[in-house]
């Protein structure tokens, strides 16, 4: 993975308020490169575009949610190999077990706070110095 500066994010998710926690929250942590994307649609052209290391989207979207855009991005080349975190309020093992099938590298339970974004974004790319 590259380092803190050169990581490349993508926040995915349909509600402003969702999308403005998580990219403050990566923000406090040092991580500055960081794309947004209103939901899986808007996110799929991005990353068709110019595809990023690290994503983290929302499970609950319209028209494509969390577990589809996983499953988009795993079947394409370029973006096959991306981090890929699963954000969620409910922590569902189902949805979890069927996220893993399709290389879900980790999830982050909603409410969160910065501490945990931090775990859990390390956990997927390495220590972050």
């Amino acid at each position: 993975m590259p380092s803190m500066q050169q990581l490349l994010i993508m926040v995915v998710d349909d509600t402003s308020v969702s999308r403005a926690l998580l990219t403050d929250g990566l923000d406090q942590i040092g991580l500055k490169s960081v794309k947004v994307a209103k939901d899986g649609e808007e996110a799929i052209k991005l990353m068709a575009a110019s595809p990023c290391h690290l994503v983290i989207s929302d499970y609950n979207m319209p028209k494509i949610d969390g577990l589809q855009l996983l499953k988009v991005l795993r079947q394409h080349g370029p973006t096959s190999k991306v981090g890929f975190i699963l954000v969620t309020g409910k922590g569902d093992k189902t949805l979890i077990d069927e996220g893993k099938k399709w290389g879900l590298n980790n999830f982050l339970a909603k409410p969160f706070t910065v501490p945990q974004l931090k775990a859990c974004v390390e956990a997927v790319v390495g220590k972050l110095t």
